[in-house]
């Protein structure tokens, strides 16, 4: 049976038409799936047909698992689009769904595979499976809809909107953790509320009934024919194209344009690759929807005219690509290119891209290519002329290269790069342009000398500005709260609250405002937002939010400046059994990042049952960046979980009034849940926002905090980041040793103890600690080998600085060193270091000896004080094994510096090997006897007088003076001149005793027997026979 649909779901679709805005329909029913897919999306349709003027819109069925149509109906489809192919159908025969399915080109599509849809358009998209809908997923499939197109939700029977609220939804698996289990549909209540909001929404039951969800609904009336005149814009864009008619391709080019952004932007393409250096960038920046991927079209097919031979586009999938294509085609027809005359295309052969095109060769002058490549495969580029990268531009930087480079990427979008772009590459780049402004670029550099261009494209060109729908879905996912982004806040206040996330998004006017702000701080601070971080917000049970607000008059009724953001999770508190279950089984369930991921990196089944919090954001305003706000945050949110915060009030006023709200809440979101539930039927229901609510913002002394044993955080180790966690007291216990597809960064887990009753001692963590810094250096020549060494080095944090007193004790003690095949230096090794020490030998000689020195020394086995730049150049010869090419450019040091630190720094670790080792041999020689060192027991003149007396003792009897009288030498004068006068030679003299002559001696020394035994032989002593004649004569010199 027929029947007449309300004339104002036509009106509507007229409207929307002539306006170029996309209108949304939501029908409701168990009909929805079947009965709503034949007379329901089918009648829109052929609605939308009748009123534009142009070929069937085509439409994008996204579904989850299965289309719920029947096995015939699948059967008959197919035999009715071969039987359209044939010319064989007849309209009068079939039912109006076989022919809507046989007459238009619908692409079916799971909601796991909606990534390959992005740069497409389509007149019409139809989503089913509510309960698989993701922010991620609407943002990405709604963004696909051209102007005057139509968006159709199919629901299942509800008896009451709001049992939306509590509808579970696929992604609320993956929000449950072992901890927390109850889910609350937050998100799915703002989304029905927000739809009240939307003037181009209509909610239909499955018969196609109007639900009176809000009075714009009732006031849709047909509008006249001069709506939707010219737009603002045109003229100017109208005498662009004048202007540029005579110059080619640009003329051309331009005139294809739909907006004077989209004209810009082509002009500002064409006139960087017509310069001809290779040495430009130019970065194309807009929301979705404004035209990018057209632009990069046309600007491709100028950059054919204009005579580049190698040009190369990439993006995630060539899918992607089907628009910039196919505005590449238009291009080269508005140049006066003939398909298969002057180029030829050529298509994917991979199944899973779709027979999408990924290859141009244009051979009109010359041999000319557009080639598609991955991302990942950069090496390729070498002869690359231009490249057109249609990819988030975190991931550009490493594809910069001696060629000219195109850039193209959306903010504000589902994939939410936000305002990241111009805070982190395009600010490098633009400040490289900015270097090299003015003066010419170098030629031998291939990544430096770069100018950079930026454009920016403000107007849709997909449907018209100021959509309505665009408007609510902006709204909805927080999309463009980049232009939210509060004022430049205060000095003072500086406390910390507690958000009610049941307040925060129950869609009422202060609440929407604020989550605006709090979303304008994330999408400003970090690199990668999407819309599912909405849901997180809203739905995870484990998580919270805080808040650092500036000062708040007691008087105020505006909302406080928001100083800064922060968003935990509470994890960890499973059970032994769950624990040593999952690491057992190598799974790791949902959630509880932290627990799972140590206690699989160190087998320890009792870390997951600690309780811990996780910082998951922390966003400052960007106006006071690095003014403290972040660590004054930080340090209230310890202290709020020590109990710091709670001991500055009562603890009679804390638990009254932590539990008095507590209940308050829980009691006014019953109440408000009874009131949706006897609101009345779906045909009688008004949506509005509930009325009673806990307060949104709540003093940390107001609210009990848990018990927890410590703070985690994990991001993408940076310098920057790394330290500011450092200073924080958070230290680090695993780095993933692959980086992130998305940021090519390593993913660092970071761990701070808190106080705890439950814990003895916060040393806890030490053990973790020191095993990961054994495993990263041991890992740094191999997964962390491009990690900066400052960045190294700071995660290993070594001693550095040692007092004499530790070095020698660290040398008496021993210095264990070995090298990689597990021998001791040897003696010819130490020679080899005292050699390059002396500076007798190159560094080469003794590279291989440089890895042991490191690990012992970082691993503080070998004691020994080094500047933090040696200690930097140790690491990365030792530990990241790179070249000195690759430190000289790492640290930006000349080679002759470099080579004098090291030098310095081995001569010093070689010193004090030396100083073990002969420590080592002495303790090897025999222990000297000890020397007992005793007073003697009388004075030294005492003992030299007793000895005197017992030297006169001895020889008293045996020495007397009379006795040696006999060989006294008696003579005179007289004598002495008998002697001259006799004539004895110079030099000697002869002296007459006793009358008794003695013959002379020769000058030459000769002596007598007696002057050679002294005394006669035979002769006695003591007046013995023989005495006084023996004493010999006496020789003195002349």
């Amino acid at each position: 049976m027929r029947k007449k649909v309300d004339s104002r779901i036509r009106t509507l679709v007229e409207n929307c038409v002539k306006t170029r805005q996309r209108s949304l329909y939501i029908i409701v029913g168990d009909k929805g799936r079947d009965q709503a897919s034949e007379e329901g999306v089918v009648n829109l349709h052929y609605m939308l047909s009748k009123t534009v003027v142009k070929a069937r819109p085509s439409v994008l069925w996204c579904y989850k698992k299965d289309l719920y149509l029947s096995s015939h109906r699948k059967k008959r489809m197919r035999q009715i689009q071969k039987m359209s192919q044939r010319g064989l159908l007849d309209p009068e025969k079939e039912d109006p769904f076989s022919l809507f399915v046989a007459s238009t080109n619908i692409r079916y599509c799971y909601y796991s595979e909606t990534h390959k849809v992005l740069g497409n358009t389509y007149g019409m998209l139809v989503l089913q499976d509510f309960e698989a809908l993701t922010p991620n997923l609407l943002a990405r499939t709604v963004e696909t809809v051209e102007g005057g197109g139509c968006i159709v939700l199919l629901l299942s029977t509800l008896e009451s909107l709001s049992q939306l609220y509590s509808l579970t939804m696929d992604v609320h698996s993956r929000l449950r953790t072992e901890s927390h289990q109850e889910v609350k549909g937050r998100f799915n209540e703002r989304l029905v509320l927000s739809l009240a909001s939307c003037p181009n929404c209509i909610l239909m039951d499955d018969e196609l009934n109007i639900l009176p969800t809000s009075t714009q609904v009732q006031n849709i009336h047909p509008l006249s024919a001069s709506v939707g005149a010219e737009a603002a814009g045109t003229s100017e864009l109208r005498e662009l194209v004048e202007s540029l008619a005579d110059t080619q391709p640009a003329g051309a080019l331009v005139g294809r344009c739909r907006t004077l952004d989209q004209a810009r932007a082509v002009a500002t393409f064409l006139d960087a690759a017509s310069e001809k250096t290779l040495r430009s960038t130019v970065a194309l920046t807009a929301a979705r929807g404004r035209g990018k991927s057209a632009s990069l079209g046309l600007a491709i097919a100028g950059a054919l005219a204009l005579g580049y031979s190698n040009i190369f586009v990439t993006a995630p999938s060539p899918e992607n690509l089907r628009t910039l294509f196919e505005f590449i085609f238009k291009g080269l027809d508005d140049l006066d290119y003939k398909e298969h005359l002057d180029y030829d295309l050529v298509e994917s052969t991979n199944p899973a891209f779709g027979k999408a095109i990924v290859r141009v060769n244009v051979y009109k002058t010359h041999r000319q290519t557009v080639q598609y490549i991955q991302p990942q495969h950069a090496a390729k580029l070498a002869q690359a002329e231009l490249l057109a990268a249609a990819i988030p531009l975190p991931m550009v930087k490493s594809l910069l290269g001696p060629y000219l480079v195109f850039l193209c990427s959306t903010v504000n979008g589902y994939e939410g790069t936000g305002r990241s772009l111009s805070l982190k590459l395009i600010h490098q780049l633009r400040q490289q342009g900015a270097k090299v402004e003015g003066k010419a670029p170098s030629a031998e550099d291939g990544s430096g000398g770069r100018t950079f261009r930026e454009v920016i494209l403000r107007d849709p060109i997909r449907y018209a500005s100021g959509d309505e729908v665009e408007k609510w879905l902006n709204g909805l996912l927080c999309l463009d709260a980049a232009e939210h982004i509060p004022k430049p806040p205060g000095d003072g206040g500086k406390a910390l609250y507690y958000v009610e996330r049941d307040t925060l998004f129950s869609f009422h006017a202060a609440s929407e405002t604020f989550l605006q702000r709090m979303m304008s701080l994330y999408v400003a601070s970090h690199y990668k937002n999407s819309p599912n971080d909405l849901l997180l917000m809203a739905d995870a049970p484990a998580h919270h939010l805080f808040v650092l607000l500036g000062p708040v008059a007691p008087d105020a009724r505006a909302l406080p400046d928001v100083l800064a953001v922060v968003q935990v999770a509470l994890e960890g508190a499973i059970s032994a059994r769950s624990a040593r279950a999952s690491l057992a089984a190598g799974q790791l369930p949902q959630g509880d990042l932290i627990p799972w991921t140590v206690g699989q990196q160190f087998q320890d089944a009792d870390f997951p049952a600690l309780s811990g919090a996780r910082v998951v954001r922390i966003a400052t305003h960007p106006e006071v960046v690095r003014a403290g706000y972040g660590s004054r945050a930080m340090d209230l949110l310890r202290q709020y979980y020590e109990g710091g915060l709670a001991e500055l009030a009562s603890d009679d006023e804390g638990g009254a009034g932590g539990g008095a709200g507590g209940g308050a809440a829980s009691s006014r979101a019953a109440a408000g849940d009874r009131a949706a539930q006897a609101a009345g039927s779906l045909l009688e229901e008004k949506l509005a926002p509930r009325a009673s609510l806990p307060p949104l913002l709540v003093a940390l002394q107001d609210r009990p905090a848990e018990s927890l044993h410590y703070l985690g955080v994990s991001c993408g180790v940076t310098q920057e980041l790394f330290s500011f966690w450092r200073r924080a007291g958070y230290r680090p216990v695993y780095i993933r040793q692959t980086p992130s597809d998305a940021t090519g960064e390593h993913t660092v887990i970071m761990l701070r103890t808190l106080r705890s009753q439950d814990l003895a001692s916060d040393a806890w963590l030490d053990p973790f600690v020191a095993d990961f810094r054994s495993r990263f250096a041991a890992l740094l020549p191999a997964a962390f080998r491009a990690f900066p060494p400052a960045l190294a080095l700071s995660v290993l944090d070594p001693r550095l600085a040692w007092s004499e007193a530790e070095v020698q004790a660290g040398v008496q003690g021993g210095l264990a060193l070995a090298k990689l095949d597990g021998g001791e230096l040897s003696p010819h090794d130490l020679k080899r270091l005292q050699a390059y020490s002396a500076n007798l030998v190159d560094h080469h000689l003794i590279l291989d000896l440089v890895p042991p020195l490191a690990g012992a020394y970082f691993a503080g086995r070998l004691p020994a004080t080094l500047s933090y730049t040696q200690a930097a150049i140790l690491l990365s010869l030792g530990l990241q094994r790179l070249d000195i090419a690759q430190v000289e450019e790492a640290l930006g040091l000349p080679a002759s510096q470099t080579l004098a630190l090291f030098n310095k720094a081995l001569r010093r670790l070689h010193a004090h090997l030396r100083a073990a080792k002969e420590a080592a041999v002495e303790r090897t020689l025999p222990a000297p006897k000890p020397l007992a060192l005793l007073p003697h027991a009388q004075d030294l003149d005492a003992e030299l007088d007793e000895a005197a007396a017992a030297v006169r003792a001895s020889s008293a009897p045996t020495f007397r003076p009379e006795d040696v009288e006999e060989y006294a030498i008696r003579f005179g004068d007289a004598d002495l001149e008998e002697a001259v006068g006799a004539g004895v030679r110079p030099g000697l003299v002869s002296v007459k005793v006793d009358g008794e002559k003695t013959p002379k001696k020769k000058r030459e020394g000769g002596k007598t027997p007696s002057s050679r035994s002294g005394i006669k032989s035979g002769g006695k002593r003591n007046g013995t026979p023989g005495g006084p004649k023996s004493h010999k004569k006496q020789k003195t010199p002349a």
